[in-house]
């Protein structure tokens, strides 16, 4: 991410995709790309089948299920804030995170080590509060985030409403009202 843009990204909790799975959706992406499918179509394509895997929580953990694991992921979404960044929304479900974010083009920030910094900060807080299930070798997070160009307005707009319905159509619904960590 580039200072100027703004992105829609994906964090997720460690071991919450199958690794033949991960192949499967990198291969399919790799395949659109190399057939002439337009990048930012492309990505598209690739996000959908991904958030549907997390959203289905085949495996891995659900740590964002506790309240106060959510909340330190939360609050630390809006410290960066506090960095530079706009928060234009986000949603934590039980296995990842979705954030809206924009880095104004005067920034002199690192996009990179400020989410590096975020899986730091955050891993270190939750796994204070998972200790007992998390061996003190286990990963919390996985490895880097999806990361997806928001183009225009327009686009933010379905990108927002995308996030802001993702407790519901990921089966929370009972829980959607009620859901607290959707944040717009």
């Amino acid at each position: 991410m580039n200072p100027g843009t703004t992105s829609f990204l994906t964090l997720r909790l460690h071991g919450t995709i199958p690794a033949a799975t991960s192949r499967e959706l990198k291969a399919a992406l790799h395949q659109a790309q190399e057939a002439g499918t337009d990048h930012h179509r492309a990505q598209k394509q690739f996000f959908a089948r991904f958030d549907a895997v997390l959203d289905r929580a085949p495996i891995g953990p659900n740590y964002f299920e506790n309240e106060k694991i959510a909340e330190v992921l939360a609050g630390e979404i809006m410290m960066l804030e506090e960095t530079g960044f706009t928060i234009h929304g986000f949603a934590i479900l039980p296995n990842h995170a979705h954030v809206v974010l924009h880095l104004p083009a005067s920034s002199n920030l690192s996009f990179a080590k400020a989410l590096d910094l975020l899986h730091l900060r955050t891993g270190a807080n939750c796994r204070r509060l998972v200790r007992p299930k998390l061996p003190p070798e286990a990963e919390f997070w996985q490895v880097g985030w999806f990361n997806y160009e928001v183009r225009d307005e327009a686009e933010l707009t379905r990108v927002l409403a995308y996030v802001r319905g993702n407790a519901r159509q990921a089966g929370l619904a009972g829980r959607f009202q009620a859901w607290p960590y959707v944040n717009e």
